[in-house]
């Protein structure tokens, strides 16, 4: 298999077992983030790592995220939610370090971190785990985030569930890519995928 391949064949999955990458080879699989584009280099991600029995103490955490946000929540979303949380191999949770006063624009910074949590996805793939990035209600709720050590301006960009893919684990049917790429050549240009989804 290239390199290519093996780029190819990554996809989501929250169907995840033990083992979790343990902190060497966690700390390899992060080392990848400083890999990503970074005007500026500002280096704006941040990684806070939840194990054993952290995990059910963030779980409570996002639950009391989940009551504030919408006091009529229902029980059976907030079982689900605190059992995703509390039984995840491992969890990361994804800060964005925020400058909004630097010259180099938010979206900017924003985009870093997603290309660096990107990089973070493709290293587990390419170590053998898997893991899906989950965001939610409660990824913009300030207090949460303060409580995981993201005051505002600082955000939470979502969690990355990771672990090792269940044997049962797939990937879905994949669209060909050809109706997502165009060719400029003076009109502007229109996408054959927004043409079929009537957008």
């Amino acid at each position: 298999m290239t390199s290519l391949d093996l780029l190819l064949s990554r996809f989501s999955t929250d169907a995840l077992v033990q083992p979790a990458p343990d902190a060497a080879q966690l700390e390899r699989i992060l080392s990848a983030a400083m890999c990503a584009p970074d005007h500026g280099r500002l280096r704006p991600w941040r990684y806070v790592v939840i194990r054993d029995e952290a995990r059910a103490r963030v779980a409570e955490l996002v639950v009391a995220s989940m009551k504030r946000l919408d006091p009529e929540v229902s029980e059976a979303k907030i079982e689900k939610r605190r059992g995703r949380f509390s039984t995840m191999p491992l969890v990361i949770a994804l800060g964005m370090h925020l400058r909004p006063d630097h010259k180099i624009p938010v979206i900017e910074q924003e985009m870093a971190v997603a290309a660096a949590a990107m990089n973070v996805l493709n290293a587990l793939h390419f170590t053998g785990f898997g893991a899906v990035w989950v965001s939610g209600d409660v990824t913009y709720d300030p207090q949460f985030a303060a409580e995981l050590g993201f005051d505002a301006p600082h955000r939470l960009a979502g969690f990355l569930f990771v672990g090792t893919p269940a044997p049962d684990a797939r990937p879905a049917r994949r669209a060909p890519v050809d109706g997502y790429v165009a060719q400029w050549n003076g009109p502007a240009t229109r996408f054959a995928a927004d043409e079929k989804d009537g957008r």
